[in-house]
């Protein structure tokens, strides 16, 4: 698309943005920004201003997020732990969004996306400019130096591609993210997100498909004829923020007790969300 006519689009799509959006987009934390606008792991604010009304629609009336507890994630530094569900990132996606939009204080979370979806054309292009980052540990270290808010997912692919019947239970958690908080003093916060399970129940996994196309797996959904999330009303749960001493060189066992911690701390948030909510629809 050429430039004068990008600019165009991109002005015509703000210029029907609520004002309170478009301050709060604004009000993003901007010190790591260059005379380009851009950062130096390449997400652009004022392309978040062109994606705002997608991800508004479906966070206020497909989903239809309620959050709870927002008010507990702190200024500077910090990373987002939750569990992981639902086949395809809406989860993360909802999330960012919720701290996008109704916390006290917006912010763009950086997640930790999976390595092979830097493979996938215009798709890796687009989550680097909205503020997404391939699950590197170095990168993920510079962003917490940087005082950016971080969004993992310890139990990674198998968290998303976990099966119905195996929904609401935790699967292993990765320890990387704890010597990193650890290292980088940053304090962690948990996050439950209830509904995710529901939106495309998993009932059976193709694992030679999955090696074929070189994807972590190949599950067989509810909506298969439909490639859309069914929609499910989504919970977000935030928890007050967990800090841990230490540098970072820790035994092993050691960072296997926070981690269990952190872990035991949202398995207990998620257990309370699914008793609170009074329907999955």
């Amino acid at each position: 698309m050429p430039f004068s006519l990008a600019s165009r689009v991109k002005d015509a799509i703000v210029a029907k943005l609520d004002d309170d959006l478009v301050t709060r987009i604004d009000a993003i934390p901007r010190e790591n920004l260059n005379e380009f606008g851009v950062d130096p792991f390449g997400f652009d604010p004022e392309l978040v201003k062109m994606l705002a009304p997608i991800a508004v629609w479906i966070y206020r009336h497909y989903f239809r997020v309620q959050v709870h507890g927002i008010e507990n994630l702190p200024e500077g530094r910090f990373l987002l732990i939750g569990n992981h569900s639902g086949q395809l990132p809406f989860d993360a996606f909802m999330v960012g969004t919720a701290c996008l939009l109704d916390s006290p204080r917006p912010r763009i979370m950086r997640s930790m996306v999976e390595r092979w979806s830097a493979e996938l054309p215009f798709v890796s292009h687009l989550f680097v400019r909205a503020g997404q980052v391939v699950g590197d540990p170095s990168t993920c270290r510079r962003l917490l130096e940087a005082d950016e808010a971080v969004l993992v997912f310890p139990e990674g692919a198998r968290g998303i591609n976990k099966m119905f019947a195996q929904r609401y239970q935790l699967t292993h958690f990765g320890h990387g993210f704890m010597r990193l908080a650890l290292e980088t003093k940053s304090p962690i916060v948990p996050v439950a997100v209830i509904g995710a399970e529901e939106q495309a129940p998993a009932f059976f996994n193709i694992k030679p498909l999955a090696k074929m196309l070189g994807f972590p797996a190949a599950p067989i959904v509810l909506p298969q004829l439909v490639p859309l999330p069914l929609p499910v009303k989504y919970h977000l749960w935030f928890g007050p923020p967990m800090h841990f001493e230490g540098d970072g060189s820790e035994d092993d066992e050691i960072v296997a007790e926070h981690v269990k911690k952190v872990k035991n701390t949202i398995q207990r948030m998620i257990d309370h969300g699914l008793a609170a909510r009074d329907g999955i629809f």
